[in-house]
């Protein structure tokens, strides 16, 4: 499922990542990737050892408990801490599969169901930078205003178009959630959004309660809680 989350960030959260980015010390972006990935990224990323990285990691982990709509469609279990990169000058990151399971510090590791992308430029402040995500439907250009998500399975294989002006700026990380499935974790997510219409459309509340029955039953089937 490929979603469009829009304003997980607020204006003030948002001019205070911009603010702390244009001052922080950046990295080669291969730093953190495989020899494989390493061939086809050219861009800039916080250090894995930055307290600024992981200060502003933290500001988007608040704004993503805050946000209703991303924890219906990620149903998240865990997240990898958000880490931020910098596009400029050509760099680009060519087509390429995230690694399936990561570590999350010390002994952790989590599954990579989910990718997100939080986008942190606005559109007209660079030029090129598109994220390409490619499933059986075909390839799908992506490039959000600032504080906007994109959700999608880290399955897919993806890419970021070459910057050719200006920069780009944005947040990336990754969901286990409590459903591995894709398409079960579509289901539960439009079943969830018909009960929230229904309910706000003052639908009948027994039809409401009984459909919200089976949201919960199905979640409780196919959780790896």
């Amino acid at each position: 499922m490929l979603l469009h989350v829009p304003k997980v960030l607020c204006t003030e959260q948002l001019a205070g990542l911009r603010k702390a980015l244009e001052a922080a010390q950046w990295t080669d972006g291969r730093e953190t990737v495989g020899s494989l990935g390493a061939q086809v990224k050219r861009n800039q990323q916080l250090p894995e050892a930055s307290s600024v990285k992981t200060e502003l990691g933290n500001v988007v982990l608040g704004a993503l408990d805050a946000s209703p709509l991303f924890f219906a469609a990620a149903l998240p279990l865990k997240i990898l801490p958000p880490r931020f990169n910098r596009y400029a000058g050509g760099g680009e990151y060519g087509f390429h599969v995230d690694g399936a399971v990561m570590r999350l510090g010390g002994s952790g590791q989590l599954r990579s169901d989910l990718s997100c992308t939080l986008f942190l430029s606005e559109p007209d402040e660079y030029e090129g930078g598109e994220l390409v995500v490619s499933d059986t439907y075909g390839e799908h250009e992506i490039k959000l205003p600032a504080g906007d998500l994109i959700l999608y399975p880290s399955s897919s294989r993806h890419r970021v178009t070459p910057v050719t002006s200006g920069e780009r700026l944005a947040a990336f990380f990754w969901v286990q959630s409590m459903v591995r499935d894709d398409s079960r974790r579509r289901l539960l997510f439009e079943l969830d959004t018909s009960i929230e219409t229904l309910r706000q459309g003052k639908a009948d509340g027994q039809a409401v309660l009984q459909l919200t029955g089976v949201y919960h039953n199905l979640l409780r089937a196919w959780s790896e809680v």
